[in-house]
C-alpha cells in the first residue's frame, strides 16, 4: 500500500500488491523481527487486539460506527487516533466480528495499516468530517513505472481516482480502483461505497485483510500474509506491527 508513514515520505501508493495488486506472495517468516527497543510497545506479531470493541447493533439504520463513540474517546486520548477513526476501525472489526468470526481481526490492525498509509485521513491537511468522510480525497501518486512504482494502466476511465491515464491509490487506505471494485463496501449507512470515507474504507479493508489471510488473521503467517499482500514490503510489515501494538497498549506512535 502507501507509504504515508510516519518514518517515511509519500513514495508510491499501493505499488507491490495488497490493495493496489491483489498477488499471491511467497511467506517470508517472521520468528526473529527487528526491535523498536521500546519497552512501552509490544512486538509480537499479530499485534495485540487492544480494547475490545462493544457488541453493537450493525444492522442499525445511519452510521453504525457513531455507536463506538464512548469506547473510542479514552482511547483517542491515550493514542492521538481522532476519534470519528476509531469509530471506524471499532466498527469494522465488530462488523467483521460479528460476521466473519473465524478472521479475528482486531482494530488495532486496521488502525495501524491507516496509521502509515494515510496518518487515519489526515495526510497532508486532509480531515475526516463527522461522517466519515475525508476531504480534500487523499490521492497516491500516478503508478506510471516511474520513481519505483509498477505500472498500472487506467482502470476506471478516472471515474474514482481522478486519473484518466493511470491508476492512483485513494482514500486513508489507499484502494486502487480495481481492488476497491472487488472488495468496496458501504458502511457508513448512506448506501454507496466510498474510497473516500474511511468507514467504508475500514471495513472494505478488513474484508480484503480477512481474504488473503486465509481467513484467520490471529494466526501470525496468516497475519504477515495479509498484510504483505497489502504492501509486500517487510518494512511495511513492521510498520504496520509497530503502529497496531502501540495502539493496543494505548500509546502513541
Amino acid at each position: 500500500m502507501g507509504v504515508v508513514g510516519r518514518r517515511r515520505s509519500w513514495r508510491t501508493a499501493v505499488v507491490t500488491g495488497g490493495a493496489a495488486v491483489a498477488a499471491s506472495v511467497l511467506l517470508a517468516g517472521c520468528i526473529d523481527l527487528p526491535s523498536l527497543n521500546r519497552p512501552d510497545i509490544p512486538e509480537g506479531i499479530p499485534p495485540g487486539a487492544g480494547v475490545p470493541q462493544p457488541y453493537i447493533d450493525i444492522n442499525s439504520p445511519g452510521r453504525t460506527a457513531n455507536l463506538m463513540h464512548e469506547w473510542a474517546v479514552p482511547i483517542s486520548e491515550s493514542t492521538g487516533i481522532p476519534v470519528v477513526a476509531l469509530q471506524a476501525y471499532g466498527n469494522a472489526a465488530e462488523i467483521q466480528r460479528q460476521q466473519h468470526p473465524e478472521c479475528g481481526i482486531a482494530w488495532t490492525t486496521l488502525a495501524g495499516i491507516a496509521g502509515v498509509e494515510s496518518k487515519h485521513g489526515h495526510y497532508r491537511g486532509s480531515d475526516v468530517a463527522d461522517n466519515g468522510d475525508v476531504s480534500p480525497p487523499i490521492r497516491g501518486a500516478k503508478l506510471d513505472g516511474t520513481r519505483g512504482n509498477m505500472e498500472i494502466l487506467d482502470t476506471d476511465g478516472g471515474r474514482v481516482d481522478g486519473d484518466p491515464t493511470h491508476d492512483r491509490a485513494m482514500g486513508p487506505f489507499q484502494f486502487i480502483p480495481e481492488t476497491w471494485k472487488r472488495y468496496g463496501v458501504d458502511a457508513s449507512g448512506d448506501g454507496v461505497p466510498d474510497p473516500d470515507n474511511i468507514d467504508d474504507a475500514a471495513l472494505s479493508a478488513a474484508r480484503y485483510l480477512c481474504v488473503s489471510s486465509g481467513n484467520d488473521m490471529t494466526d501470525p503467517k496468516g497475519w504477515e500474509k495479509a498484510v504483505r499482500t497489502y504492501n509486500n514490503s517487510m518494512a511495511y510489515v513492521l510498520d504496520v506491527r509497530d503502529h497496531a501494538n502501540a495502539y493496543s497498549v494505548n500509546v502513541r506512535f
